[in-house]
This record gives C-alpha cells, sequence and structure tokens, in this order.
C-alpha cells in the first residue's frame, strides 16, 4: 500500500509565494496585451469622447506608486493636468468640490478599501467622470465607478504586492495611449525583457550581500522612474523593515542630501532617456560625496558606480521602463529580506487589504 502525504505549506522554505508571483509576471504582462489591451482600448475610446478638462488619481500604497506613474504619463505624453487626491477632505472633513468635467481615477489591486470607494462614490455624485483600475472586477470600488479596467494579474496571496504592481503599470500606460490613439505598441516588448530579468536572479542576490546589515537606504530617482524608486523603497521596508527613504533627485539635493555618507547606501534608478538626464547632476554630487552608489539602470550608468544592475534600455521606450525597472529592486528586496532570516511573505503587523477610513 502507498502513502501519499500532502505537504505541510509551513515546511516549505520563507518566501515561496512572493518568488512565484514575481515569477509570473512575464505571463501576466502578456496576458493583458493579449487579452486586455481591446477591453482598456475601449474604456479609454469612451473617455477621450467626453474630454475630461483634468485627472484626479487616488489610490494607497503601492497602487499610489502606480497612479503616480499614470501621472507622469498624463501629462508628459497628454499635456493634461493632474493631481493625487487627499481621500481625508472627502471622508474626514465632508468637502464636496466640483468636479464636472473631472476624470476620477482610482487605482486599487483589491478595489476593497473603505476610503477609496467613499470617495470615488462621493466624486461621481460630485459630476466626475470616474474609472476604477483593480484586479477585482467585482469589487466594491468596481461598483461604485462608472468605468472599470481589469489588470488580469490573477490572485495576490503574498502580501507584498509584485505582480499587480507591474499589471497596474501596464494598464495604465495602455490606458493612456488609448486616450492619446495610440497602440501601445512600445509596450510589446515587456514580457520577454520582464523574464530576461527574473533569470538574473543570482546577480541580484549577490547584490543584496551589501544591504543584509544595512541600517537605512536611500532612493532616488526622476521623471519615469521616481515612482519606482517609491515603490522600491515601500517594498524594502515591508519586507525586510529597513527605513527606506525615497526622494525625487531634484528633492535630495534641497537638503536631505546631507545625510549621505560613504556608509548609508544609495540606489538611483536611471531611467534611459530625459529623466536620466536630469539625474545626471545628482549623480555627480553623490560621487563627489563618496556615496556607497548602487545603479539600477544603462550599463554607461552602472558602469561609473560602485556596483549596480544593468537594465535592458536599448529600443526600450523611456515610457515603460518602470515596468522592467521594478523587478530587480523586488528581487532585492526579497533576497535582502531572506539575507536577515525574515519571511518576505507575511511581514508583520501587515494584511492583504488595508481598510483605511
Amino acid at each position: 500500500m502507498t502513502t501519499v502525504t500532502t505537504p505541510d505549506p509551513q515546511s516549505e522554505p520563507p518566501g515561496r509565494i512572493m518568488a512565484r508571483e514575481m515569477a509570473e509576471q512575464p505571463a501576466v504582462l502578456r496576458r493583458i496585451l493579449d487579452e486586455g489591451a481591446p477591453a482598456i482600448r475601449q474604456v479609454a475610446q469612451e473617455i477621450a469622447a467626453r474630454a475630461p478638462r483634468f485627472v484626479l488619481l487616488t489610490a494607497r500604497g503601492t497602487s499610489d506608486n502606480a497612479a503616480l506613474y499614470a501621472k507622469y504619463l498624463l501629462e508628459v505624453r497628454l499635456g493634461l493636468p493632474c493631481g493625487l487626491t487627499s481621500m481625508s477632505t472627502t471622508t474626514a472633513y465632508g468637502a464636496r468640490p466640483d468636479l464636472s468635467d473631472v476624470l476620477v481615477v482610482a487605482v486599487s489591486q483589491s478595489g476593497g478599501s473603505p476610503d477609496l470607494v467613499a470617495s470615488t462614490r462621493a466624486a461621481r455624485e460630485a459630476g466626475a467622470l470616474t474609472l476604477a483600475v483593480t484586479n477585482n472586477p467585482d469589487s466594491p470600488l468596481a461598483g461604485v465607478s462608472e468605468y472599470h479596467v481589469d489588470i488580469m494579474a490573477g490572485p495576490e496571496k503574498a502580501l507584498p504586492a509584485t505582480k499587480t504592481y507591474t499589471a497596474s503599470l501596464l494598464a495604465l500606460y495602455l490606458f493612456v495611449e488609448g486616450l492619446r490613439g495610440g497602440d501601445g505598441a512600445p509596450a510589446q516588448v515587456l514580457p520577454d525583457l520582464a523574464a530576461g530579468l527574473l533569470a538574473r536572479q543570482d546577480e541580484v542576490r549577490a547584490l543584496a550581500a551589501r544591504y543584509r546589515f544595512a541600517e537605512r537606504m536611500v532612493i532616488t530617482s526622476r521623471g519615469y522612474g521616481y515612482p519606482t524608486a517609491k515603490e522600491a523603497a515601500l517594498k524594502l521596508m515591508e519586507t525586510s523593515y529597513i527605513p527606506a527613504l525615497a526622494y525625487s533627485g531634484a528633492d535630495l539635493l534641497h537638503g536631505p542630501l546631507a545625510m549621505v555618507d560613504n556608509v548609508s547606501p544609495v540606489i538611483a534608478v536611471v531611467t534611459d532617456g530625459k529623466g536620466g538626464e536630469a539625474l545626471q547632476p545628482v549623480l555627480d554630487r553623490l560621487r563627489g560625496r563618496g556615496a556607497d552608489l548602487v545603479v539600477v539602470g544603462p550599463r554607461s550608468q552602472v558602469e561609473q558606480a560602485s556596483a549596480g544592475f544593468v537594465l535592458p534600455t536599448e529600443n526600450v521606450a523611456e515610457e515603460v521602463q518602470p515596468v522592467l525597472e521594478i523587478i530587480p529592486l523586488q528581487l532585492l528586496a526579497y533576497e535582502v529580506t531572506l539575507a536577515r532570516g525574515q519571511d518576505p511573505d507575511a511581514p508583520r503587523a501587515l494584511a492583504k487589504v488595508t481598510e483605511t477610513h
């Protein structure tokens, strides 16, 4: 008689869920491009026909970083003024601004946070055109919004969001391209390039050895890379508990540069394009201060740093590079957390759906 035993999930290594979900990202990106793009384009065309005069983006946590990326896209690619909302003005203070002809985009993995739902409902009642971008078409947020975009990432069980972040970026990119009548063709390279980055985990593991005992980190970028810096800092803090401070390169020069020395590591996300060019004076200042500078970006920039990770940027449009930039930084958070003896699947004091009011 053969006895079949079911593996005990508790006996599996820490981080197995996060690792699996990071590995799913190329397939998720391909699914969005192959199956989700037509629906996203249709939503974009209908909204474009209504000619919103202004865009407000609403989100929390990782989704807030995705919303910031959308803000850059909307302002740079469309010249459409945008703002990031403060939900408490509606939910705590009861403000009811006139939102006629305003597009409100609410970005949320779960679509379940009460303040997102309440503020989106209030925005619609105030005359706004509302769009929910979620991983759950049946969520309360999707239900109160006039339009919905499904990021099609599939269930995400690890507490740190990984595949839902890159899926949100791609869905938002395709939405903005749809608003301007574009076909989103520059995004077609992303699934294969993402798979190539994930295959280089050994490089990231070696890089993680620099940060095992770090007491704090500074992460900086400019332009399209700035949301990547903020998301990388969030991932490092929520998984490894290392205080990680994210600054726009311009803001870093306005005071915080004083705390940078040759002990505290600095990670620079260098987008190949105008954002990277704008960051160059910051990189020069950091090198001048003897900072332990690690660059995630083009080879030419990595070669001038203390260490780094080379990104495939040749023939990759600047506006889609953030989908790739975050992947080695997700891996870095994962590897640093394991090196510090912690489980990235289950950060302390966190829940998958954060119910703020």
